[in-house]
This record gives C-alpha cells, sequence and structure tokens, in this order.
C-alpha cells in the first residue's frame, strides 16, 4: 500500500507568520524487521507550515498502518519525514522518534527537512 495516499492537507490560513505545530504520538507501533515483534515508541512531529497542514484524522490513521510493517527505527523516521514533507510542503519539519527500550537500548531519532529560503530559529 502506498502510505503517503492516507495523508490529507488542508489550508494554512496564517500564511504570513511563522508558528509552530506539534503532534506527538504516543502509541506508536511498527515491526522489528528481524524478530517480527513489535516496536513501540512516541512519534513527535513538529513543523512550521508554509501553505498547507496536516489533518490530524489522516495523519493517525497513517501513523497506524505501521503497526503491521517491519521496518527499522531509522527508515521508518526518515520515511515519515520523506511522505509528510512530500504532502504539506512546510517551511521547517522535524521528526523525533523516541524507541522503547529493548534489549536494554532504548533509541532515539531524528531527522530534520529545512526549505532552502527559509531560515529556522532554534
Amino acid at each position: 500500500m502506498d502510505k503517503i495516499k492516507l495523508l490529507e492537507v488542508f489550508k494554512n490560513e496564517y500564511i504570513t507568520r511563522n508558528y509552530n505545530i506539534t503532534h506527538i504520538a504516543p502509541e506508536f507501533t511498527s515491526l522489528c524487521p528481524k524478530t517480527g515483534q513489535p516496536d513501540f515508541g512516541k512519534i513527535t512531529i513538529e513543523y512550521i507550515p508554509d501553505k498547507l497542514c496536516v489533518e490530524l484524522k489522516s495523519l493517525k490513521i497513517y501513523l497506524n498502518s505501521y503497526r503491521t510493517e517491519g521496518i527499522f527505527y531509522e527508515s521508518v523516521t526518515n520515511k515519515i519525514l520523506d511522505d509528510l514533507v512530500s504532502v504539506c510542503k512546510p517551511r521547517y519539519m522535524k521528526i523525533t522518534s523516541e524507541f522503547n527500550v529493548r534489549g536494554g537500548i532504548s533509541s532515539v531519532v531524528v531527522a530534520e527537512f529545512q526549505k532552502k529560503s527559509f531560515q529556522h530559529k532554534s
């Protein structure tokens, strides 16, 4: 299934203003591609929209679609970033994936995007 088709957007009514949007999915689940066991974590999506914003119900359905997919932490983090950037074309976006402890190790993966013409201030 092409997951990107699950994502819907709507028009940003405040296009002249830079403002931050943060969505947190505290119950994200995917599967370990090596063992097939579930990986549990929290996905935080932070972005500064340009012309479009991501619609929340479609975002929930999109994120839930990973529950049955075997994918490494690094790959899922970057895939989510690529898909969201593709549909909403933000000025700036950052995805932070914080996965629960497995085998005594917890993992955090961060991926960012910034439009060439935009300067994000941390």
